[in-house]
């Protein structure tokens, strides 16, 4: 069963849901491998505000957000990062909570290989020939093994969340009490508190404070 906080409104379960643990399980060359972090930062969205995915009504491409809660709303930004959601809230009513940052408990070099993979099929994108394309795919994979990510950047942005635990549309919908994505609930640590600010990269509804982190907490995005 999911947190009974999600059944809020979503400004009310985006801080609830910091501290909480996300395990994944997945099979990477052969391997089933567990990856579980800790969620340090949120943004809440509902039908009612015009930066949110859900504004506007129910779509086929927001139905997740609509509920049931405790489900997950997963989308792809800009045409290349996938980003998801918490939903939350009563069902019928478009809300989510964004899963914006986390920390890395378990299985960090299973996330850096996964982010890496995801840095080097970049260079496959585009209008390049094949070869071309090929070049830039062995340009970067080169360059991450000379530069590899830092720990702190391996899951500080929504779209490295997903790269990093591998979740993309295939989870879209996918109910979070089981695997291969599981969402528990885990009180914040003695000392910690939490900050509420703007959120990130909208152009509407922009001064709604609506972002919230753990302060302090090194793997919170750059605002």
């Amino acid at each position: 069963m999911f947190p009974d906080f999600l059944e809020n409104p979503s400004d009310a379960a985006a801080p609830l849901l910091l501290g909480c643990t996300l395990t994944r399980t997945i099979t990477l060359n052969g391997e089933k491998h567990k990856l579980v972090a800790r969620i340090v930062e949120t943004e809440a969205y509902d039908q009612d505000d015009p930066a949110s995915h859900a504004f506007g009504g129910l779509s086929e491409r927001n139905a997740a957000m609509f509920g049931p809660a405790g489900h997950l709303y997963v989308y792809v930004s800009y045409g290349i990062h996938h980003c998801c959601n918490v939903v939350c809230g009563p069902e019928g009513f478009g809300s989510g909570c964004l899963v914006r940052a986390v920390e890395p408990l378990e299985g960090v070099e299973v996330m850096r290989e996964l982010r890496e993979a995801g840095r080097a099929g970049k260079a496959h994108t585009g209008h390049a020939g094949k070869e071309q394309a090929e070049r830039a795919g062995k340009a970067q994979a080169e360059r991450a093994r000379k530069h590899p990510l830092k720990l702190r950047d391996l899951t500080n942005g929504p779209g490295k969340v997903c790269a990093a635990l591998g979740i993309d549309k295939e989870l879209y919908g996918h109910d979070l009490t089981v695997e291969p994505l599981v969402l528990d609930f885990t009180p914040l640590l003695p000392g910690e508190t939490i900050g509420r600010s703007p959120r990130v990269g909208i152009s509407k509804n922009i001064d709604a404070p609506k972002r919230f982190f753990i302060k302090g907490n090194e793997f919170v995005s750059r605002a």
